[in-house]
């Protein structure tokens, strides 16, 4: 057994909680889905922070210019990075991942003032906690960002790409598309064209290229060095369960939305 497939058994049990997890029942409607990214989509936005950290430390960004040394590991990070800041939409048009899931969000009119005020509070120079403080900010949602900006600020590449690599999830995108053609019309319905869009390309990319290439990536890290396998498995381990804690978040949210749907 290789350090990867060892870290891919002991994280088992944790993947296990999040594949099983009584959100995904909850999971029926397009109201469902519209909480379940309006609280997920800060898990999103952070990703990109994360695949951002993993491009400043692994290939040179600063003027002049000077050859670093892993340049496989920065042909890893570049070719993710391509997809997730540039891609293309559905129309054509160059976008981040992070910008089409806000489209998709609009086009199912789910709620994206709190993140749009967030991001663009950060984009003004405000710092994080002071831009989560204006909206509000759910303390579990500030845990999970308050970890991934943690992981970051020690600046260990391996452990960025243990958090970036590990801590996503696999089910959604096939429950979404379930829920997205139940809720259809008629097979010509297209108040749902940008989410299948994104669905359909987060599938493709992660599961073809975006997923093999992390896990390479982790292994050029770590190489033979335990140390950074034991930092590595310990970083992965924390990121499931920050994820653990925003489904049950999203879970409770659910909940809560329809017990008020009933009384009203």
């Amino acid at each position: 057994m290789n350090s990867i497939q060892y870290i891919e058994t002991e994280l088992k049990s944790l993947r296990n909680q999040i594949n099983t997890h009584v959100m995904y029942g909850q999971l029926s409607t397009i109201e469902d889905v519209k909480l379940f990214m309006q609280n997920h989509v800060f898990a999103v936005w952070d990703f990109m922070s994360l695949l951002k950290a993993l491009q400043s430390s692994l290939t040179n960004t600063t003027v002049p210019w000077t050859p670093r040394r892993n340049g496989a590991a920065a042909r890893f990070i570049n070719e993710i990075v391509m997809d997730e800041e540039s891609d293309i939409d559905e129309n054509g048009e160059v976008k981040s991942h992070f910008e089409m899931y806000i489209d998709s969000m609009d086009q199912i009119h789910a709620d994206t003032a709190p993140i749009k005020e967030f991001t663009n509070a950060i984009q003004k120079g405000v710092s994080i906690n002071t831009a989560a403080a204006m909206i509000e900010m759910h303390s579990t949602i500030k845990a999970f960002l308050d970890f991934t900006f943690g992981i970051i600020a020690e600046g260990k590449p391996h452990c960025i790409a243990a958090a970036f690599t590990f801590g996503r999830e696999d089910v959604i995108p096939d429950m979404f598309l379930e829920i997205i053609q139940q809720s259809k019309t008629s097979p010509e319905d297209e108040r749902y064209s940008k989410l299948l869009y994104y669905l359909n390309r987060h599938i493709e990319l992660d599961g073809d290229e975006h997923g093999p290439i992390s896990l390479k990536m982790v292994e050029n890290l770590c190489g033979d060095d335990d140390t950074k396998w034991t930092e590595t498995l310990k970083t992965a381990k924390s990121a499931l369960q920050h994820r653990i804690d925003l489904w049950s978040l999203i879970s409770t949210t659910i909940s809560n939305g329809k017990r008020t749907s009933i009384v009203n």
